[in-house]
């Protein structure tokens, strides 16, 4: 009984001291934005520096996600999850302190560093807590706070730069960042990988592979997708990325053995999330803006009328969390992508410069259930796919694709959009964000086929891909 309640206890701090970090970690991806044009003011620099401050924190954080994830298994998850916490917490004071652009834009890069650290430890430590026959819900609520962070960026962003000043964007960060990490140090139990070894040759060429197409993807728009530093990118990335591949095919030791793939699960739900990220963030970074430039709402009014979608994770994400213990994962993140998408497709339908607020409910509440019902069960189908051994990799490899999918979706159709109309006039504005929402509908709804691979429930009656014993049983922990 009192083993049963000091193990209750670990699993509730894992969780509290995880979803804070994790949201902190989400939140940084979209914050910046609608700050954007008072940080210029203050300190100057052209739109080619004010595009590297958002995609600085995106590229680092993408290509040293994998990396971040094999430093943990090798060297300890709780120590490299407390040195990931500091560099992170260190460089947002950083960013609020620059004095200049350029200094704004290194320290979002460390930022990105302490992120891609911090992140993928954060779902393996929470998992090793938990109990099985509890962790569906609990990664729920991971989930439903990470979700949060996400879609609420750019209202958090928009209302302290609006009410305060832009630097509180980042300050925000630090006395969160230095309450966690004693308690990290106290109430998290450290775990390492059995066997773990790092794979240099594997590390180089993801990281170099991801950040030539990440880069490319950013900066496609602004330089033009026949230059030469766009072409070779994208060339020089996926060539690397190819041979990455194969490395895992044949390596004794790869960083990500690309059988890991041949598993349903783990195949199904890792393109799924990319789609998914690349479907939403296009979207909110694109209606973010209409709700500002062509309605006129001042960005906290923008973010609070954004609030059925971006709120919904909260009420729906733990209730998801508990029928994908019950039924399974599939059909909880099938049902979500497939509501994201027609939510989207709503969207699209009625965007118009004079649209009024209700005609946007509809799709703004399907569009927050459905992500919610996505990111709570996700997290939970990951993690179980693989064996205990192997998920701080499977958790770096998941949180990658995401990123990688969120810089392609603001690629992808920012390149739409720009081709369709443009800033001129609300009219244009328009003309270039419908045709945009729905190839982010399309990509999501296109997620919702693939989430279905995912297998259904196991023959024991379990949760898909759920690991029978528990994780201590098969990882002691190490004081």
């Amino acid at each position: 009984m009192g083993q049963q309640s000091v193990r209750g206890g670990s699993a509730v701090w894992a969780l509290v001291i995880t979803s804070v970090a994790g949201f902190m970690a989400a939140l940084d991806n979209l914050v910046v934005t609608t700050a954007l044009p008072s940080i210029r003011e203050d300190l100057g620099g052209a739109l080619e520096d004010l595009e590297w401050t958002v995609s600085a924190y995106t590229l680092t954080f993408a290509v040293l996600l994998m990396f971040g994830a094999a430093l943990g298994d090798r060297f300890g998850r709780r120590r490299l999850f407390m040195a990931g916490l500091a560099i992170f917490t260190g460089a947002s004071a950083a960013a609020a302190l620059a004095p200049g652009i350029d200094s704004l834009i290194a320290a979002r890069a460390v930022q990105g560093v302490g992120a891609a650290v911090m992140m993928p430890l954060t779902l393996t430590l929470l998992t090793a807590a938990v109990p099985a026959a509890r962790r569906g819900a609990a990664l729920g609520i991971f989930g439903a706070v990470t979700g949060l962070a996400v879609a609420s960026g750019p209202l958090i962003g928009g209302s302290l730069t609006e009410h305060i000043s832009w630097q509180w964007i980042f300050w925000l960060n630090v006395p969160i960042g230095i309450a966690l990490l004693p308690l990290a140090r106290l109430r998290l139990d450290e775990s390492y990988a059995p066997n773990a070894r790092l794979d240099v040759p594997g590390t180089l060429l993801v990281s170099g592979g991801l950040f030539g197409i990440v880069y490319a993807l950013v900066n496609g728009q602004a330089d033009g997708w026949s230059s030469f530093p766009i072409l070779t990118g994208l060339i020089v990335g996926t060539v690397l990325i190819l041979v990455f591949i194969r490395h895992g095919m044949i390596a004794k030791n790869p960083m990500l053995p690309m059988r890991l793939f041949r598993d349903r699960a783990f195949f199904g739900i890792n393109i799924a999330s990319l789609l998914m990220f690349l479907g939403m963030f296009g979207s909110i970074f694109l209606l973010s803006q209409f709700l500002q430039g062509v309605v006129g709402y001042s960005p906290t009014e923008a973010g609070l009328r954004m609030l059925p979608w971006t709120g919904m994770p909260l009420i729906v994400a733990p209730i998801a969390g508990y029928l994908s213990d019950r039924i399974g994962g599939r059909p909880v993140v099938a049902t979500g992508l497939a509501l994201q998408a027609v939510g989207l497709g709503l969207f699209a339908m009625v965007l118009e410069p004079g649209v009024s607020y209700a005609a946007q409910l509809p799709g703004l509440i399907l569009s927050g259930v459905g992500m919610a019902m996505y990111f709570a069960p996700a997290a939970s189908v990951v993690m179980s796919s693989v064996s205990p051994g192997e998920q701080g990799i499977a958790s770096g490899a998941n949180n990658a694709l995401r990123e990688v999918g969120g810089a392609l979706g603001v690629a992808v159709l920012g390149a739409v959009f720009a081709a369709q109309g443009g800033y001129e006039t609300p009219d244009a504005f328009s003309d270039g964000t419908v045709p945009a929402l729905w190839i982010g509908a399309a990509a999501v709804a296109l997620a919702a086929v693939i989430a279905l691979m995912i297998p259904g429930r196991g023959r024991s009656g379990g949760p898909v891909g759920e690991t029978a014993p528990d994780l201590k049983e098969r990882e002691p922990a190490v004081a």
